[in-house]
Order: structure tokens, then sequence, then C-alpha cells
């Protein structure tokens, strides 16, 4: 009781942003909350009960989590400074957006107030801002909102992440590299059996190979080999490389079996050998083919950033936007990329696990 309340209580007592960051103040106070109090059992040698203590911190998490993103469901009133880059935000649900007026400049009807805050603002609107902030409205930068409303960055310039680098940070990548590492060793001596059995399968159902080899462009923009189960018919000569490396809606080349094991993200297990050779990991943005790659970078700029850190099975883009293989979509798919490296942490690769978990008993996105 006493970890959960100082959870609550830390969490709501940072100043934080609507949306997908609400989660990670959540998540980082139950850890530290719940972390502190199995210190305190374990060096005092109290007793307690392992299996409470961890059904309660993962229950009570899980609430936390639903709770904020109910919650959030709920459309802000927004009053909006009418100065510099604000326009896109009017645009951007679930939030209501007012214009504030110079002559009535009311704060009390409004939720939380934004700006631009790169913008050089007239002296009677810092003045405004600086009124709110006193009277314990938030006051939020309008890019930063519309990040956390609608989980993209849109860059317009190679910008700094969280920690002030290009790069994310190395500590963490490492960690996780080797927390991938044993993952995918233990997933492997657990799934063999059943892999062998499937690639069995593929091989009666279809005529083919059971494992799908392609070229990709990985980590550093190192290409490398990604092994997938085959789901679709053998390509036949002629067809346009381009195309032919796009996996349209309704496929038709798409076998029976194969249109079992793509919704539920099966046919992607193979790469657990991507993952133990330090290709792969398995949370980041998902490895695009060559062809599609160099076409990419030279319709979309600063599409190599991507390649900053190690490519996943899943990824914040597939999660909220699905398989996407034009330009068009491929550019928003690429602002869901930059959002997570800008915020490459252990909080987003937790909500991106659940979702992954939630995509495939939907089978949302798969094509």
């Amino acid at each position: 009781m006493l970890a959960t309340l100082a959870s609550v209580l830390l969490a709501k007592s940072f100043g934080r942003y609507p949306g997908i960051e609400a989660a990670a103040y959540v998540t980082s106070s139950y850890f530290a909350c719940y972390g502190t109090v199995f210190s305190v059992l374990l060096m005092g040698r109290l007793d307690y009960s392992r299996p409470v203590l961890l059904i309660d911190f993962f229950v009570t998490l899980a609430w936390s989590i639903i709770a904020e993103a109910y919650s959030a469901k709920r459309a802000l009133r927004v009053g909006v400074v009418p100065e510099g880059n604000c326009a896109s935000l009017f645009k951007t649900p679930p939030i209501t957006c007012v214009a504030l007026d110079r002559e009535a400049l009311d704060y009390r009807q409004f939720d939380v107030v934004a700006a631009d805050l790169q913008h050089d603002l007239s002296s009677e609107w810092e003045r405004f801002l600086a009124d709110c902030a006193l009277k314990g409205i938030p006051v939020y930068h309008t890019k930063h909102l519309m990040e956390s409303l609608t989980g993209k960055v849109e860059l317009e310039r190679l910008s700094e992440n969280s920690f002030g680098m290009l790069a994310p940070v190395s500590a963490f990548m490492t960690i996780k590299h080797v927390v991938d590492w044993l993952a995918a060793l233990l997933a492997l001596i657990i799934l063999l059996p059943a892999l062998c059995f499937i690639a069995l399968l593929i091989r009666l159902d279809s005529r083919g190979p059971a494992i799908f080899r392609q070229r990709r462009i990985g980590y550093q923009g190192r290409p490398f080999t990604v092994y997938k189960f085959r789901t679709m018919a053998l390509e036949q000569e002629g067809v346009d490389a381009r195309q032919a490396a796009k996996t349209e809606s309704g496929d038709q080349r798409i076998t029976r079996l194969g249109a079992v094991l793509r919704p539920l993200r099966i046919d992607e297990l193979p790469q657990i050998l991507n993952i133990l050779k330090a290709e792969m990991s398995w949370i980041g943005p998902r490895p695009e083919a060559m062809i599609l790659s160099k076409w990419y970078e030279e319709e979309i700029p600063f599409y190599r950033y991507r390649h900053i850190v190690r490519p996943g099975l899943t990824g914040w883009a597939q999660v909220n936007q699905g398989h996407v293989a034009e330009v068009s979509d491929v550019q928003h798919k690429l602002y869901y990329d930059f959002y997570y490296i800008k915020h490459y942490s252990l909080w987003l690769d937790l909500i991106i696990v659940a979702r992954t978990v939630l995509t495939v008993l939907t089978a949302n996105g798969a094509k």
C-alpha cells in the first residue's frame, strides 16, 4: 500500500505532458518506489512474499497505465498563444484548442496553455505565460506537446535528443543488447521444436524453402541478411525488384499457411538468429529491404538517421501505424521512428511490448 501510494504521488508530482509521456512517469515511479520497498525488505531481512510483491507490482502498474490511458481520452481544453509555429496544434487530437485573445487573457477556462517557446514572443504574452505558471496552470511548448500527443517527432533538422546529443545513451544500448541476446538464446532453446515443426509445414504447404532470406539495411547503415518464415510464393522472373519488395493489402503471393502466420507475427520468429548475431534487437525500427531503403533515402531527408539504433522485430511505428511501403506513408512512419530514438528508454520499450501483444491478439496492421 505504501509503495502504491508513493508511486501515485511521485507520478503526479512531475509536471508531465499529457499523452504518451504520461506513461513514462507512471512506469518509472512504480519501478522506483517498489524497488525501494524491495531493497528495504531485503537489507532489513524482513519476511515477505515474493509472489505477492510481484503480483501487486504488475497489477497496480497495469491498473495505473490503463487509468492514465483512459484519462488521456478526455479532450483537454488548450489555450494557444497565437504567435510562432502553432497552426498544426489545432489539428492534433484528442485536444480542443482555442486561440487566446489579447483583449481577454483569461487562463481559468483552460486545462493547459501552449506556446511556441522558441519564438520571440511579445512582452504581453511572456507576462501572461509567467502569470499562468504562477497560478499553477501548466504551460507547454507546442512542439513538445504535439510529440507527446501523437507519438511522432517531425524533424525539420537533425535535432538533439532528450540527453543533448544525436546518438542515444550508449549505456542503455549496451544493457539492452545484452538482455536482447540472453532473451533470444532462451527463446531459441524453448521454441526450437515449434520452429522446426512450422518449417516442415511450410515445405508441405507450398514449393520452396521454409526460410525466406532478404538483404536489409541495419544498425549504422550496414547491410545484413534477415531471416523469416516464407509466407509467399516464390518470385517469378521479370518482376520489378522494388515492387516485389513491397507487400500490398490482400497480396496474392501470400500462401495459405502464410495467411495464418503473418497476422500472428509468427513469420518473424526466425529473426531470433539475427538478434543472436547482434544484427537486430527485439524492439527497434523495422529494417527495410535494401532496394526500398535506398529509394527512401533519395526521397526523404534524414532517413538514414533511423539506423542509429539496432532494428527490431517490433517497434514504435509498427504498433502505431502497421506495415507501409509507399513514400508518403513511410514519411509518417519515420516520424514514429524518430520519436522512439529521441525517447530511447526502458519505459517506451515496455509500452511497445504491451501494444505488440495487443496487436498480435487483434491481428491489427498485418498484410
